[in-house]
């Protein structure tokens, strides 16, 4: 028996279920067809997979590099975001690297937010926020979108919205910062100017913090536009922006994020990475900044992955879509990113024989992968307790495949009564 001396720390008291770690190995079968996690089996640009093979072909570039972020990766992102902001960044102050967007927020949440603080996150949110902030010492304060009660056809992740009312309640003198993620991870939704501003005057009136986590950003659909909140007035000062080149790239593997944003919150993020993990593998950082520089070049033509990834994305959105309709599911067509959630209600599976209190979705989906042999996520695992009711019959389909990936789905979905 261990000793009481051997017990965790309170710090991640009640942390230890983890959606990935439960779905990731009941998926592993290579007979199942995984739209789950959210990683592409599309081949990322072959000038970026040349590019590393050129960096670790370098003796130099495989030894360690700047703490902060390799110095020819932080010039071109200062370069492709100074275009982006339309303001100078600064490469050394007001830009981290990191491991992954998650190294990025965990900098956020260690930097600054302590015990005694609250962090609002607008629900559905990616499923580390919440124990992020509990391990830095705070209370998450969690706020849900809601589909606006008048929809009930050709619904789209823009019908899912936040109650003005019950977001400006949410803040008070113990709000330390907002997190947002836009485009939105499950939903899909980019949130509108409007929407932005309103939360950016919460975050003025009450002296908050934004963290905005944006690795979706070049994601966008035909019709909608990305905006950074950083960019409105008041809120460079007060907001660190996340994004990675996992998602930029379709490089997940490579775990290479960065925060950017004003030199007095940024140095406090640095100071925890050189006390923490001190520096990312440099030949990764050399490859993403001259994949960066080759889309730099080419940003605003029809050949600049930034913005080609998402028109080859939009038709894989659109079938998947269709698909979905034809069985009698309901999606919700997304305006970012690659993901899709999807109301299984209609459908009317009986999971009573299904032993435990866990969720709708979370039986469905392990009642899918049994017997349809097809993976997904449960949306439950991106919302608290309080929203359980409102989120258990949708789940999340990744769409971020090869064809041969998204027919063998039809398939199984064109199939489903059978």
């Amino acid at each position: 028996m261990a000793s009481s001396r051997h017990k965790n720390a309170k710090r991640i008291e009640g942390l230890d279920k983890n959606v990935w770690v439960a779905f990731t190995s009941v998926a592993a079968d290579p007979a199942i067809v995984n739209l789950g996690q959210g990683y592409p089996d599309i081949p990322p640009p072959l000038y970026v997979k040349e590019g590393l093979a050129q960096a670790a072909s370098v003796d130099r570039l495989n030894q360690y590099t700047r703490g902060f972020g390799h110095p020819s990766l932080v010039k071109a992102l200062s370069q492709v975001y100074g275009k982006v902001y339309d303001r100078e960044i600064d490469p050394f102050k007001e830009i981290l690297v990191t491991v992954g967007g998650y190294g990025s927020l965990f900098s956020c949440m260690q930097a600054l937010v302590e015990h005694g603080d609250e962090v609002i996150i607008i629900e559905p949110f990616f499923d580390c926020y919440v124990p992020m902030v509990r391990m830095a010492g705070a209370t998450p304060v969690l706020i849900p979108l809601r589909l606006k009660p008048d929809k009930k056809r050709n619904i789209t992740s823009a019908d899912w919205v936040l109650d003005q009312d019950e977001l400006a309640s949410k803040f008070n003198s113990k709000t330390k910062a907002i997190i947002i993620n836009t485009p939105n991870n499950p939903i899909g939704k980019i949130f509108t100017r409007d929407e932005l501003q309103a939360i950016a005057d919460l975050c003025i009136k009450h002296d908050t913090l934004c963290f905005s986590d944006e690795v979706y950003e070049w994601l966008t659909y035909k019709g909608h536009q990305h905006i950074k909140i950083a960019t409105l007035p008041g809120m460079w000062e007060r907001t660190v922006t996340i994004s990675s080149a996992g998602k930029t790239f379709s490089v997940t593997g490579w775990k290479l994020g960065w925060s950017i944003g004003p030199e007095h919150l940024v140095k406090h993020l640095q100071t925890v990475m050189q006390n923490t993990l001190y520096t990312c593998p440099t030949p990764l950082q050399e490859a993403v900044a001259q994949g960066l520089l080759v889309d730099y070049e080419r940003m605003g033509q029809p050949d600049c992955y930034f913005s080609s990834l998402a028109t080859e994305l939009e038709a894989k959105r659109d079938r998947l879509a269709t698909i979905l309709h034809s069985v009698g599911m309901t999606p919700v067509v997304p305006e970012g990113g690659y993901f899709m959630i999807v109301d299984v209600t209609a459908l009317n599976q009986d999971l009573s024989h299904m032993e435990g209190d866990e969720a709708y979705d979370y039986k469905f989906i392990k009642w899918m992968i049994k017997e349809k042999k097809l993976a997904a996520i449960p949306v439950t695992a991106f919302c608290g307790d309080d929203s359980r009711k409102q989120f258990e019959k949708y789940i999340r389909l990744c769409f971020i495949k090869q064809d041969s990936t998204l027919d063998a789905a039809e398939g199984i979905l064109k199939n489903w009564n059978k």
